[in-house]
């Protein structure tokens, strides 16, 4: 397997060790050069469209059909636009407002605004409660009794999952929360391999599958959580990788992390270089050529036109290209002046 990303790696996919160095390294450039993380409240715009993203692909993973624009209008607008069942609007309003009072928690560059442990029981409890109340209403699980509601444990067994997993006995469930939550607040962002020890507490909470329902969508805001907590963005499962996602999950399940960990890890950074760096950064500072690339000019393509000294940039000492979105500007208005090449 080692070998197989190391191949990927010379193909231009970089490497899954060269990926979580990158996610160190570009994570600490966001708190050092450019003030970590914005803040919810001053920066709202660039939440806003995160927001968006990831109530819309998160609930579709779970088999939401709202489109896009449909959960932004009802989220920002609280309109319900379109033909679909009242479910579907309560699923994604449920989540928006979940995901909201997490990104709340993002703590600055300082660690101002961290609480003293990273994640408690009643934050366990309030984040499922919050996703699912609103659609429990209208359509609650038809076997639950009313101690299995929205932030309550369930009081059942669960049958394996399509990969064989058995989750865990239902009268363990209050215990192996707690040594979850236990091990999550242990978690140490500067290790080099610890997109391995997030992927495995995520998969670990699916494992337990503590609720009668919603815990997929409650296991992706708890990581995104710890992950706004600890000064990383969060991470925005996109729907067209959902059978990757379970794929690893499924191999989580047996033991084996890598894969989960690197697609949380392209995740989080996806997210740092296309939402995140560019407003933050502004015209002038010198960021990564993947948080200045575009529809009409892709960071392979920016890259080249370093190489060449076409596009003025600065290399790092461990090869990788740094431009400014000025720099891309005065790049991209020769480059049409003389055509494409």
């Amino acid at each position: 397997m080692g070998e197989q990303f190391e191949r990927a790696g010379r193909r231009g996919r970089p490497s899954r060790s060269e990926l979580y160095r990158r996610l160190r390294v570009d994570v600490a450039d966001l708190r050092g050069r450019l003030g970590g993380l914005p803040s919810p409240v001053e920066a709202a715009e660039i939440w806003r469209g995160i927001w968006y993203e990831e109530a819309h692909h998160s609930t579709a993973i779970e088999g939401n059909t709202l489109v896009l624009k449909q959960v932004e209008q009802l989220l920002a607008e609280g309109r319900a636009v379109g033909n679909r069942e009242l479910r579907e609007y309560l699923e994604v309003q449920g989540y928006g407002t979940a995901a909201e009072w997490v990104y709340r928690q993002a703590v600055g560059a300082d660690g101002s605004g961290r609480p003293d442990a990273l994640l408690t029981l009643a934050e366990v409890r309030r984040v499922h409660h919050t996703a699912l109340a609103p659609v429990w209403e209208v359509a609650p699980h038809p076997d639950a009794t009313g101690r299995e509601a929205p932030g309550s444990f369930r009081e059942r067994e669960i049958r394996a999952f399509p990969g064989g997993m058995v989750p865990v006995t239902w009268p363990l469930v209050p215990a192996e929360i707690e040594t979850w939550i236990g091990r999550v607040n242990l978690l140490d962002p500067g290790r080099p391999a610890f997109p391995e020890a997030l992927a495995e507490a995520h998969c670990r909470f699916e494992q337990i599958h503590p609720f009668l329902d919603g815990n997929g969508r409650t296991g992706r805001l708890l990581l995104n959580l710890i992950l706004v907590r600890l000064g990383f963005p969060p991470a925005i499962v996109y729907k067209r990788d959902r059978n990757r996602y379970l794929e690893a999950l499924r191999r989580a399940d047996a033991g084996e992390h890598g894969p989960l960990a690197e697609l949380l890890a392209r995740a989080i950074l996806d997210n740092l270089y296309r939402n995140v760096i560019p407003p933050v950064a502004g015209p002038a500072r010198l960021v990564p050529l993947a948080a200045l690339a575009t529809a009409d000019l892709k960071a392979a393509a920016l890259r080249v036109a370093a190489i060449r000294g076409r596009l003025a940039a600065i290399r790092d000492p461990d090869g990788r290209w740094r431009s400014s979105r000025r720099w891309v500007d005065e790049y991209r208005k020769e480059r049409y002046r003389r055509g494409p090449g």
